[in-house]
């Protein structure tokens, strides 16, 4: 029954118009709290640049010490001179004579003590004396080259792989690598100038590589070059990966990796806009969707609906990026896939009247050709975490040496880190490994590094 007072109807209006402005600001109020705490970026905000960052938690209790009775112990073995680096006499400095009571000492062997020792890396001045030659009818001087180097090169092999490694791959600082080393800055960035140059055409062959392989991942991050913002992209496998320091975030720089004929595989992307023509199919990152439904969660926690939405849609999002990697047979993969995808599909057809829930939904029913591949691939992960992984050591290169001081320094971290990053994934101990290519080089310098490099790289 519908009152008719016009009174009433006033005061309702009134009541409306206050309700509404009340849930108005308490949404604006959930924001600025979400801001305050999580950042510009919300959820996706860089750790670094979070306003406020949670203490650390306590340290749980120590576990006892020592194993549990009746099990066999695993402690330091006995130290054996045959496994030994070094066996060093120690003479002793006490007297014939107890110290205490002045009796006559008798000696009684000695005991072994292993202790692990290192060396500081120091670069060291190395005078090989090479013998000469001369052939009085060609009348020409021979001699052998200096071990371990390369032609018309000052420094060693080993130094060079030992610096290259420690700076491109562990991210030890230019400051702090010169200080350990004991050389200067110039002649640092000289020798890696140098190894850019002799492998400056190794990052085109594995971009070859990586064009063939069934599931690529390519993301970017920030990368300032002279000083101007640009960008650091990734390119990367499960076998290779592949850095190019750039000044532009556009969609040229991916095209120039992938080209323009149509390739087979998938390219597992987050949604940036510059992926979208390459000339292969796409994955989208189920971590970048499962954050934003999870954000919706945060944004209206006084709604029904939305906790609905997201408590079906956040654990199968979970679920289908670990499914992956879960033990079991490739038949049964596909099966659980193929449910999974289903409940996805239903979730995200059921009318919604919300708008954050209708706009995720709108995700998927504009992309679905872009987000079901790992149903039907194994090898095509859900999510694009590996390239996060990989970003990982050039974002903390960012915050300590705040990009490159030039162009030709970025180019020779992009060739570098390239090869280097690509190595370890290889499970290669790389120094060695570089070192034993540079001494293969120094032989003929004209040879081709990339099979000396890579010896064992079938498309990843």
């Amino acid at each position: 029954m519908i009152n008719g007072c016009a009174e009433c109807l006033r005061k309702q209006r009134e009541i409306d118009a206050l309700e509404e402005e009340n849930q108005r600001l308490k949404q604006r109020l959930r924001y600025r709290e979400r801001k305050d705490k999580e950042g510009f970026f919300g959820s996706s905000t860089p750790s670094a640049k979070l306003p406020l960052k949670a203490n650390t938690p306590e340290t749980p209790k120590r576990k006892p010490r020592g194993g549990r009775p009746g099990h066999q112990g695993a402690g330091r073995k006995a130290p054996s001179v045959s496994e030994a680096d070094h066996l060093i006499d120690i003479q002793a400095e006490v007297a014939e004579r107890c110290p205490q009571c002045g009796s006559p000492l008798r000696e009684k062997g000695c005991d072994e003590r292993l202790v692990l020792e290192s060396r500081p890396v120091r670069a060291e001045r190395v005078i090989y004396r090479l013998p000469k030659h001369y052939c009085a009818h060609c009348r020409r001087s021979f001699q052998p080259p200096a071990p371990s180097t390369l032609p018309k090169s000052l420094y060693g092999n080993q130094l060079i792989a030992t610096a290259s490694v420690m700076h491109y791959l562990h991210g030890i600082p230019m400051g702090r690598l010169c200080e350990q080393i004991g050389m200067g800055p110039s002649t640092m960035v000289e020798i890696f100038h140098r190894l850019s140059r002799l492998f400056g055409q190794v990052p085109q062959r594995l971009i070859q590589q990586y064009r063939e392989s069934p599931a690529r991942h390519a993301d970017e991050t920030g990368w300032r070059t002279d000083g101007k913002n640009g960008y650091a992209w990734l390119f990367a496998t499960e076998k290779i990966s592949i850095f190019l320091f750039r000044k532009t975030r556009s969609a040229k720089v991916p095209k120039a990796v992938l080209g323009d004929k149509a390739l087979p595989g998938v390219l597992v992307v987050d949604r940036y806009a510059a992926y979208n023509k390459m000339p292969c199919s796409l994955q989208y990152c189920y971590a970048h969707l499962l954050r934003e439904v999870q954000d919706l969660e945060k944004e209206f926690p006084d709604s029904a609906e939305v906790k609905a939405f997201t408590s079906v849609m956040a654990p199968l999002l979970s679920t289908a990026m670990s499914l992956r990697h879960q033990p079991i047979k490739d038949p049964e993969y596909y099966v659980k896939a193929k449910e999974i995808k289903s409940q996805i599909t239903t979730a995200v057809d059921v009318p919604a009247a919300h708008l954050g829930i209708r706009r995720i939904q709108d995700i998927f029913h504009e992309n679905a050709q872009r987000l079901y591949h790992w149903v039907d691939d194994r090898r095509v992960p859900a999510e694009n975490n590996l390239a996060e992984r990989d970003l990982r050591p050039t974002v903390i290169a960012r915050k300590v040496s705040f990009g490159s001081a030039s162009d030709a320094g970025a180019h020779t971290r992009s060739v570098l880190m390239t090869v280097l990053h690509s190595l370890k994934k290889h499970n290669l101990d790389v120094t060695k490994h570089l070192k034993t290519v540079l001494d293969q080089l120094a032989k003929n310098i004209h040879q081709d590094p990339f099979p000396l490099l890579f010896t064992d790289t079938p498309p990843s």
